[in-house]
């Protein structure tokens, strides 16, 4: 929803929109095309919120509620890649920074959800870099698994095009995902190592999956392929996640990465796994499917994005001091298993 007198309430969080989703009648559909299409919408997040919780505004006779919804205040259409590009370069000046995150979104997304968690996720977690979403052709919908699957596959060259976008404004990248979203990440990041990409590779400065929606033997061909994986790559995990449980049983297999008991099958690859399955899922996350950024006890934990980074190059006795939890070494994987700073 585009309610312009928002912007007298909420916070504003510029939002940049790369997607291949149809845009067709005034909105964006779930249908496919090849091309990328480019929006910039100001987001505000709204004063009266739990953090985590991304709650976005209905139609209908009331109104929105601007105290507790999320709305945008303004969007704009983009005319191509060269203007993109531009407008980057400008939001990165007025920011002061060197790099974008991209938020690529998981199952069941809408171009709203995405685009409220993005800039939820660059807000909460205090990232300092311009905040991109990449939305690619979801249906939408809990009935649409199969069509998202396929459309997660056909989302890789678009992400891939959308980090040369960004690259070429002069920024570096960070890639954060959920769910399926893992997916288009690792077979971006397995399709640059192929195509001798390494120069790409080097400038994207590290890889947050939450709740990845991958099967296990998948990701492990992934990342013997990719070899050297983007530092510092985070893994989000937990046993409480209903979402990932139904989608191992629909694979037949009794694990996804995003809910492992025990990461020992990851232990060859340089990742840090943080578990929270001490902590249920914030507001809307009723199935535990985004702990990592919907529970208000996990982001007040995590906030500091830059003090949790420098805590995985700390030595094993120095971590537990700044992250309230367990770490586990598993050869080249370091597991951390959150603990609530109290009762959750």
């Amino acid at each position: 929803m585009i309610v312009p007198e928002a912007a007298e309430v909420g916070t504003a969080e510029t939002v940049f929109v790369a997607t291949n989703r149809v845009f067709e009648d005034g909105q964006f559909q779930t249908a496919r095309q090849e091309a990328l299409s480019f929006t910039r919408f100001t987001v505000e997040i709204p004063p009266n919120r739990e953090t985590g919780a991304v709650q976005p505004a209905r139609g209908g006779r009331r109104g929105p509620d601007l105290q507790t919804e999320f709305v945008a205040s303004s969007g704009d259409h983009l005319n191509g890649r060269a203007a993109f590009r531009a407008a980057l370069r400008e939001e990165a000046r007025s920011k002061g920074v060197q790099e974008a995150m991209i938020f690529i979104h998981g199952f069941a997304s809408t171009i709203g959800t995405g685009l409220y968690r993005t800039a939820q996720i660059r807000y909460d977690f205090q990232i300092p870099g311009v905040a991109v979403h990449y939305a690619w052709p979801s249906a939408g919908s809990p009935l649409g698994y199969a069509y998202d699957r396929d459309s997660s596959l056909f989302a890789r060259d678009g992400l891939e095009q959308l980090i040369d976008d960004i690259l070429a404004a002069g920024l570096n990248v960070v890639l954060t995902a959920h769910s399926l979203g893992s997916t288009v990440v690792m077979e971006v990041l397995r399709q640059l190592r192929i195509g001798g990409r390494a120069n790409v590779l080097a400038r994207i400065n590290g890889v947050i999956l939450f709740s990845p929606d991958v099967d296990v033997d998948v990701f492990r061909s992934q990342a013997d392929r990719i070899g050297e994986l983007p530092q510092p790559f985070v893994i989000f995990t937990s046993q409480r996640d209903q979402a990932l449980r139904l989608s191992a049983r629909i694979t037949g297999q009794p694990e996804r990465v995003g809910n492992l008991a025990i990461p020992d099958a990851l232990g060859d690859y340089e990742i840090t796994i943080i578990d929270v399955s001490a902590f249920r899922g914030g507001v809307r996350d009723t199935f535990n499917h985004f702990s990592g950024a919907s529970s208000p006890a996990v982001v007040q934990i995590l906030n500091d994005a830059a003090g949790v980074n420098n805590s995985f190059e700390q030595s094993n006795d120095q971590r537990p001091g700044i992250l309230p939890g367990t770490i586990l070494t598993i050869q080249n994987a370091t597991q951390i298993l959150l603990s609530p700073i109290s009762a959750n």
